[in-house]
């Protein structure tokens, strides 16, 4: 891609984040200016130096969390994405903002009113910036037309071939050349486009493409081996006379686990309180459905290889799975109930799982639990996927955030195995943050298309 056209795309992000930080401040000035010049008892409240820090903390915090929530990635995020991105931003200052205001003006009384204020105030950014983004990415699209890419591919790879193509906004392959054409040729062609796209192709010839393009200032995108992966997560050792990269493939220290158990404790606690009312409106509904019992239970595999029971709300009939083997639910499945097809799309069914998290058998945030006959299979296909089980399984985690219902078990395997190697309690607060906006995504709870279900009835036998 050229330069011009990369520039070009930065500065309208650029811009449309300046104009979003300064039209949120600027909704936040007004409320606060409002509020304090009816308060402004001692007349020092309107002075420049409590209104430029009022304005100047508000910018940072919206700047800086937003850039952490990806709230500002026009043109690179789904729409859906972006919106949800914003409201948790404005939600997060707006929430921290009436602490932040009290201790400026001293008046600690005035924090309900703040709060209520704030609260208001969070509502109408939203919708505000919601409205506005839209445009915004419209616009982008329009600007800039999508990425003309090169796909060089292997007959035996793994990945399907198309999967770039589902962002045709951003991203479309428009030719595609077997590795086996050798590299010579493949490097020919590479000026003629945009971007090269390396799918799952032999490390070695992987890297002489990767170098060109690098020469000639071509974009790459690759998609990662697992030793890519663990490898990522290197340590730059500089000792010696010549670069040297350590890999300490250790599992979490004694003080991250205690740190990550009492997370898990916590957060879990809070959530069951707080969701409460939606378990008992829950349980109610499947009781008064059909008469079964609430919960279904199912052996899945946690760390070391260890089984547990993992609850779910029931949201398939009774006998879904009579002959005891797993049926992956399809996309149109009879066997879902009225209440499962509510309750599945939004995750609700899941929520059950707060009480294995307090048991201790999983956490918040880690790798998905799998049923012990896929681990099994899926061992088998592909050795490595064991090492998921370095970890508890999670509630949720990177391969439920960034994939779908129907993602392969090597793509889950690679995006759990970059959790493991990049493990932090701040990963794990973005991952929930994450996980709250693929509610809005249909894609993250598609079911098993018919052919994918069968390919899987076929491995079983």
């Amino acid at each position: 891609m050229k330069k011009s056209k990369i520039q070009k795309r930065y500065i309208y992000r650029f811009l449309c984040t300046a104009f979003l930080c300064i039209l949120a401040t600027g909704m936040f000035l007004i409320a606060w200016y409002d509020f304090v010049f009816d308060n402004n008892h001692t007349g020092n409240l309107l002075g420049i130096g409590n209104l430029g820090m009022a304005i100047g903390i508000y910018f940072i915090l919206y700047y800086f969390i937003g850039r952490s929530l990806r709230a500002f990635r026009i043109g690179v995020d789904r729409k859906a994405n972006l919106l949800a991105s914003q409201v948790m931003t404005i939600f997060i200052v707006d929430f921290c903002e009436p602490f932040i205001s009290c201790a400026i003006t001293g008046q600690f009384r005035y924090f309900p009113i703040f709060a209520l204020i704030y609260l208001v105030l969070a509502f109408a950014q939203s919708t505000v910036l919601c409205l506005i983004i839209i445009p915004l990415v419209d616009l982008y699209r329009k600007l800039f037309k999508p990425q003309r890419i090169l796909e060089v591919y292997c007959d035996d790879s793994n990945e399907k071939t198309e999967f770039m193509n589902e962002r045709p906004d951003k991203y479309k392959v428009v030719d595609s050349i077997n590795i086996t054409e050798g590299v010579e040729k493949i490097i020919s062609i590479v000026p003629k486009y945009e971007a090269v796209l390396l799918n799952d192709i032999p490390s070695e010839l992987k890297n002489d493409i990767l170098k060109e393009c690098f020469r000639i200032g071509k974009r790459v995108y690759f998609t990662p081996k697992i030793a890519d992966i663990i490898g990522k997560n290197s340590e730059n050792i500089n000792l010696f006379d010549t670069p040297l990269y350590l890999c300490r493939n250790n599992a979490m220290g004694m003080c991250q686990r205690v740190l990550k158990r009492f997370f898990d404790l916590f957060f879990s606690t809070l959530a069951f309180i707080i969701f409460s009312p939606v378990f008992i409106i829950v349980a109610i509904a499947i009781k008064l459905e059909d008469k079964g019992p609430i919960f279904y239970k199912q052996d899945r595999v946690t760390i070391g290889g260890k089984v547990f029971s993992i609850l779910k709300f029931r949201s398939m009939i009774v006998d879904a799975e009579k002959d005891g083997k797993p049926h992956p639910a399809g996309e149109a499945d009879d066997r879902i109930t009225k209440v499962g097809r509510f309750i599945r799309p939004t995750r609700i069914d899941e929520l059950p799982q707060l009480l294995n998290i307090i048991a201790g058998d999983m956490s918040i945030v880690g790798p998905r639990p799998e049923r012990v006959e896929h681990v099994e299979k899926y061992t088998n296909d592909i050795p490595e996927f064991s090492f998921r089980l370095k970890v508890k399984g999670g509630l949720t985690g990177v391969a439920q955030v960034f994939g779908k219902y129907n993602t392969s078990p090597l793509n889950k395997l690679k995006m759990d195995l970059y959790y493991i190697t990049n493990y932090s309690l701040l990963l794990d607060l973005q991952i929930i943050f994450e996980t709250v906006k693929i509610l809005v995504q249909k894609e993250s709870t598609e079911g098993f298309s018919e052919e994918k279900q069968k390919e899987m009835r076929q491995a079983q036998k």
